[in-house]
């Protein structure tokens, strides 16, 4: 089974990222995946979560959002996870702003194991104390060790 901290790292975990617009959001999150994993060019990353977006929000409820898409050479799972400065309108299911981002990409040909992390993340991402944990997060470490320590049942 694939473990999220083997595909989220300290570097992708950003706090007070400035929100703006869903649209923004979606670009911040390409630009830094783009920085991150060099072979990965942010157009790409950002157009395939558009898509992602016009077929259905990823707006999860109580102020998540798992934007997550298959991507045409994206090599391995890379996932990214963001803290909004404010919460922005994501057309989520619930109506509610939403100012956590957890971010999932895999490659073209999904399996599985790729539903597997979502199932991962949104189970996590479910329960009140994780994200009140994440939201509290002041540094970028801060908000990858939730991730990490959630991971190890601590």
């Amino acid at each position: 089974m694939i473990r999220l901290e083997s595909i989220l790292t300290p570097g992708r975990s950003l706090v007070n990222v400035p929100g703006g617009s869903k649209k923004k959001a979606l670009e911040q999150i390409a630009n830094l995946i783009s920085r991150e994993v060099p072979y990965l060019a942010m157009q790409d990353v950002f157009d395939s979560l558009v898509a992602r977006e016009k077929l259905g929000s990823t707006g999860f409820g109580n102020g998540i959002a798992i934007p997550h898409c298959r991507l045409k050479g994206c090599l391995t799972p890379i996932s990214a996870l963001m803290h909004l400065d404010a919460p922005i309108d994501f057309d989520a299911i619930d109506g509610a702003p939403v100012d956590l981002l957890f971010v999932l990409l895999v490659p073209e040909a999904a399996t599985d194991a790729h539903l597997e992390l979502l199932r991962q993340i949104a189970s996590m991402l479910d329960r009140k104390d994780v994200r009140d944990k994440l939201r509290a997060a002041a540094s970028n470490q801060a908000l990858y060790q939730v991730v990490l320590d959630e991971q190890n049942g601590h």
